[in-house]
């Protein structure tokens, strides 16, 4: 059971870099971006396919990172210059990018239009390259994955802090609350929108390139329903912690993601659920996150009015009387 949960919050802090891109996509700038399904693929099968080819895990980990940059500048030119719905173009570049990432696996074997997985089980990875570290320094491994993935994401969630209170970041939120008050002030509200998103995807690439070498493999159909899991995550991160500041939020956001990764292990152990019944788990968690909040809200004001409704009955009374 321990070892359940242990994995759990290794997949949740993971995953809460993939979550923060989405929040950045569908909170800050206000975009319905599906583009996440595709980008977090591309991630993985481009650090995959750069690890089997003999090249550093580094160095393919930041080559996922610039693969998702360039689906997020694609997804925003077929928005912005394009002039296509914002949900359409986040569509049709998840769609392009099955492809893409068929293409891509497929560059690991000769003579190859395609490959829908890579296996990494006998490859390095900067897991193994970590756990190696840390033992080579004595230092116990059973929680070394926890706290290097602690590390990694409190590094993004920083840099994203940071980048959001630069005149660019503000920039980017604004965009997202009123575009025609940008418009106004002489804002590239395309450059902006495309700026986000490239971000975005970015950020939910290097989540795929992680998550293929924490579980040595890397699929093409690994996406499907990464947008509900990065939602539920944001979700379930406001509801719990408020959206007071920018530090707060991002924060939120990531224990969200590793909230909902815990949750998810807790139903598999229920008995008559398996893996097969995630993405039902995950749509229920997303439906609660979202019901949930807005029921106790209404029932906090309705306490709240019979209160007022009291007391004004009882100030009545005693003037009456």
């Amino acid at each position: 059971m321990l070892g359940a949960l242990t994995g759990a919050v290794e997949q949740g802090l993971i995953y809460g870099i993939m979550a923060l891109g989405v929040y950045l996509t569908f909170r800050v700038l206000d975009f319905p971006d599906l583009t996440v399904d595709g980008s977090f693929v591309t991630g993985a099968s481009t650090a995959a396919m750069m690890i089997v080819l003999g090249y550093s895990p580094l160095l393919a980990t930041i080559a996922a990172l610039a693969a998702g940059f360039i689906a997020g500048i694609g997804t925003g030119l077929l928005h912005t210059k394009g002039g296509i719905n914002p949900l359409l173009s986040g569509i049709l570049m998840m769609i392009a990018l099955y492809s893409i990432n068929l293409r891509i696996m497929g560059l690991t074997v000769e003579n190859s239009v395609g490959r829908p997985n890579i296996p990494l089980l006998q490859s390095e990875t900067l897991i193994t390259k970590y756990i190696s570290f840390i033992e080579s320094l004595g230092i116990p491994t059973y929680y070394a994955i926890v706290v290097g993935a602690l590390v990694v994401v409190a590094v993004v969630k920083i840099a994203l802090d940071l980048f959001l209170k630069t005149e660019v970041g503000l920039a980017l939120r604004a965009t997202g609350d009123n575009k025609r008050m940008i418009r106004s002030f002489s804002g590239n509200t395309d450059r902006l929108t495309i700026i986000g998103l490239a971000i975005s995807n970015g950020l939910v690439a290097l989540s795929g390139a992680l998550i293929a070498q924490y579980g040595k493999f890397a699929d093409v159909g690994m996406g499907i329903g990464m947008i509900v899991i990065g939602l539920a995550s944001v979700i379930i991160g406001e509801a719990l912690f408020g959206t007071k500041s920018i530090v707060r939020i991002t924060l939120a956001v990531i224990v969200g993601a590793v909230i909902y990764r815990l949750v998810l292990a807790f139903a598999l152990r229920i008995e008559f659920l398996d893996t097969g019944d995630m993405k039902l788990l995950t749509a229920l968690i997303v439906v609660l996150a979202l019901v949930l909040p807005t029921k106790l809200s209404k029932l906090k004001k309705q306490a709240l009015r019979k209160q007022q409704v009291e007391k004004r009955g009882g100030v009545e009374l005693a003037n009456h009387s």
